[in-house]
Parts: structure tokens; C-alpha cells; sequence
């Protein structure tokens, strides 16, 4: 019988195939936009603190503190009720995007406030624009004292993208329990599933490994 259910997981590999690659689109889409939209928040805190500043992190702390899936639930499911309705993928993507780009802003900042502020005034002195400093100077140095944060913040992306099939997407989870349902194989399935889920993981070890020798090369080391 066991084997006989793991042939059946093998027959429906396409399932198991087209929640991978969603699950994979949906995790690239959201960690891109995310951290751009986190560089930008960043970006924009720099100066004197204002009016807008404080309404920016207000809504970045409220973000931080809501767990992901009453995000997903306002945008999909609340949002129509004042007449504003988003198919199931664009609510996955703003609300993942959105959701991580707190995170990500505050992971920057944290390394933000610690750069030497002498540096800044040289870059000044030497005639860099605001924009041209953060990109040139400030931004490469936050990135690659922020690995660990950032892995584990690309993991929480990972592991958020499981709730997208409460709101109807065909994502990996939810192959793993169609699977499940149709031919009552919870155990293979989901096996199979931890193990897709475990590879994305190592990849992004990987990544952050050669990000830290990089960092190291560079006299950032984070280890």
C-alpha cells in the first residue's frame, strides 16, 4: 500500500509541480519588491524627523505587530466591503510585499543608525547628492551587515507564502493537501512537500553564505 501511494504522488507530480512554481513566483515577487520598498522607507527617513516620517513608521509598526494573515484576510476579504476588490494573486503579492517591506525597513535601519555618521559628512563634502550617497555609500554597507536578519526574514517570506491558499491560490501547501484530500495520502504527500520546502531553504543558506564571504572580503564580516 505504501508504495503504491507514493506511486500515486509520482502520477500527480503536475500538481505537486505547478504549486512549486507558484510558490516560487510568489517568494520571488514578494523578497524583490519587499526589500525595494523597505530601501526606499529607509531612504526616506533620512533627515529631520517629521509629520510624515512619524505617520510612516506609525504604519510600519502596525504592520509589524498584525500577523501576516489578517493582512491577507483585510486586502481579500475586507477591502471589498468599502468597494475595493483584488483578485486572489494581487492581494497575495501587495499583501506579501507590503507585510516583508516592514521587516525589511527595520532590518536596515537597525543597521542604518549603526554606519559612523563620518563618512556621511565626507560624502558631502565630496559633492554626493543625498539619493547618491544612500545608493552608493550607505545602502551596500546595511545590506551586508544585515545577513542573518535577511535569512531569516527570506525564511518568514517562505513559510508566509503556505497562508496564500486560504485566499485560493494553488500553492505548494495547497497541492500537498489537495493531494491529501483526493487520495487520502497526507503522510506522502506532505513528505514530499517538507522536502521542496527544505531545498528553497538550503538555496538561501547558500546565498547568504556567499553574501557573508563577500561581507568578510569586503571588512563587513556579520559572522
Amino acid at each position: 500500500m505504501e508504495l503504491l501511494d507514493w506511486i500515486t504522488v509520482w502520477l500527480n507530480i503536475d500538481r505537486i509541480a505547478l504549486g512549486f512554481g507558484t510558490t516560487i513566483f510568489f517568494f520571488l515577487f514578494a523578497t524583490v519588491t519587499a526589500f525595494v520598498l523597505g530601501c526606499l522607507v529607509v531612504f526616506l527617513y533620512e533627515g529631520e524627523e517629521n509629520i510624515f516620517k512619524k505617520a510612516m513608521r506609525f504604519c510600519l509598526d502596525i504592520l509589524r505587530t498584525l500577523p501576516f494573515l489578517i493582512v491577507l484576510y483585510i486586502l481579500y476579504y475586507g477591502l471589498p466591503q468599502v468597494g475595493i476588490r483584488l483578485n486572489a494573486w494581487v492581494a497575495g503579492l501587495i499583501a506579501l510585499s507590503l507585510y516583508h517591506a516592514a521587516y525589511y525597513a527595520e532590518i536596515l535601519r537597525g543597521a542604518r543608525i549603526a554606519l559612523p555618521t563620518g563618512q556621511i559628512e565626507s560624502a558631502k563634502a565630496h559633492g554626493y547628492t543625498s539619493a547618491k550617497m544612500f545608493y552608493r555609500i550607505l545602502l551596500p554597507q546595511m545590506v551586508l551587515r544585515s545577513g542573518p536578519l535577511f535569512g531569516n526574514q527570506l525564511v518568514g517570506c517562505l513559510k508566509d507564502t503556505a497562508f496564500l491558499s486560504i485566499i485560493t491560490i494553488y500553492e505548494l501547501t495547497a497541492a500537498a493537501n489537495d493531494l491529501q484530500q483526493v487520495h487520502f495520502i497526507p503522510l506522502q504527500a506532505f513528505v514530499v512537500v517538507i522536502a521542496l520546502y527544505w531545498s528553497i531553504s538550503l538555496v538561501i543558506e547558500r546565498f547568504l553564505r556567499g553574501l557573508g564571504k563577500y561581507a568578510k572580503h569586503r571588512g563587513l564580516s556579520y559572522e
